[in-house]
């Protein structure tokens, strides 16, 4: 049996048919998110576990594939209709507001350039969450919009725009990058959008978009089969990262750890307003919810590096990885999709 058929197998129960309590524990037992907890557990007890350097960057490559090529195939067959329109507005508006709020109540805590990179990396999203997002998705059988995986390369750059230009609108004094001035914005979103996850996500999209339907059944065992089982090695490994950035949250203070806890459940709840008054379905609702509620530690971080050199990388890295990531998976997921289920057209 292929995975297409699997997935419409009348043995696998829909998302929609599931209880809270059990909607919760088939997200928690799915073999992506056990990984997980394994990597949280090697590092708890002090396992040597690694995965080769070599082999993580290859996993990320091939994960921004799968999902690329997939949604590209997606928009190819269903087209950029009104709805995925409507999709991609959102994402941009989300994506440009939420440093907005974020900022504000970050600065006098953490400096501006700090809170503009916290701000921009939580206006970001993470594709990875995105990914654990269309796993919980395909496991139930629930169709989404090809256009989503658009959005997401979308959401990436509104943020970055409006985080750094509140840090320097905000800061106080000169503070200068290492060539003696303020590197240029333009500069920054040149690194974000020819960074390596960037162009991978966007040329697989293209690619799918532009594949026939023979180029696509013949590549299928690569972007289809085989990405659930890949997906459980990112995963043990972000894990481990995660259980091994404890420490600096914690150190960061407790204003770090609200934000990093309390930011997804009330950007969700934002996107899901949207989505509803837009009249966007189930599965575009939920993926929505889930891109607003997470949070970059790959693109992000690459460009602000470069925008902001003086921002704390220790500070706004380990509050989306080993606070914000760990609360989607495991706790989010499955509060999302009962919110959108009950809420979306």
């Amino acid at each position: 049996m292929t995975f297409a058929e699997l997935l419409q197998s009348p043995m696998v129960p829909t998302l929609a048919a599931a209880g809270g309590a059990e909607l919760w524990l088939s997200n928690l037992l799915s073999p992506p998110i056990l990984f997980f907890v394994v990597g949280l557990v090697a590092v708890a007890v002090r396992s040597d576990l690694a995965l080769p350097e070599q082999f993580k960057k290859a996993l990320s490559l091939y994960l921004l594939f799968a999902i690329g090529f997939k949604g590209g195939a997606m928009l190819r067959e269903g087209g950029l209709t009104g709805e995925g329109l409507a999709a991609l507005g959102i994402a941009a508006l989300l994506s440009a507001v939420t440093p907005l709020w974020l900022f504000p109540m970050l600065k006098r805590r953490l400096g501006a350039d700090t809170a503009g990179g916290v701000a921009a990396t939580y206006g970001s999203v993470s594709a990875v969450t995105f990914m654990a997002g269309v796993a919980m998705l395909r496991d139930h059988a629930v169709e989404f919009g090809g256009h989503m995986v658009a959005a997401m390369a979308l959401m990436e750059f509104p943020a970055l725009i409006v985080g750094v230009m509140l840090a320097r609108i905000s800061a106080s004094g000169p503070q200068e990058g290492p060539g003696g001035s303020r590197p240029g914005l333009g500069a920054a979103l040149w690194a974000a959008a020819t960074s390596g996850p960037i162009v991978m996500l966007v040329g697989s999209m293209l690619v799918g978009a532009l594949t026939t339907d023979e180029g696509r059944r013949i590549t299928a065992p690569m972007w289809s089969e085989l990405f659930v089982g890949l997906l459980c090695f990112y995963l043990l490994d972000l894990g481990l990262v995660a259980g091994r950035g404890v420490r600096d949250v914690i150190h960061a203070g407790p204003t770090v750890v609200l934000t990093a806890l309390c930011f997804p459940p009330v950007n969700a709840a934002i996107a899901m307003a949207l989505c509803a008054s837009a009249g966007l379905d189930r599965g575009d609702t939920f993926l929505m919810m889930v891109m607003a509620a997470s949070a970059s530690y790959i693109a992000a971080p690459a460009a602000l590096r470069i925008a902001l050199p003086e921002a704390r990388a220790g500070v706004y890295v380990p509050m989306a990885l080993t606070l914000t990531f760990p609360f989607n998976v495991i706790v989010g997921l499955p509060a999302y999709w009962v919110a959108a289920t009950r809420f979306a057209g």
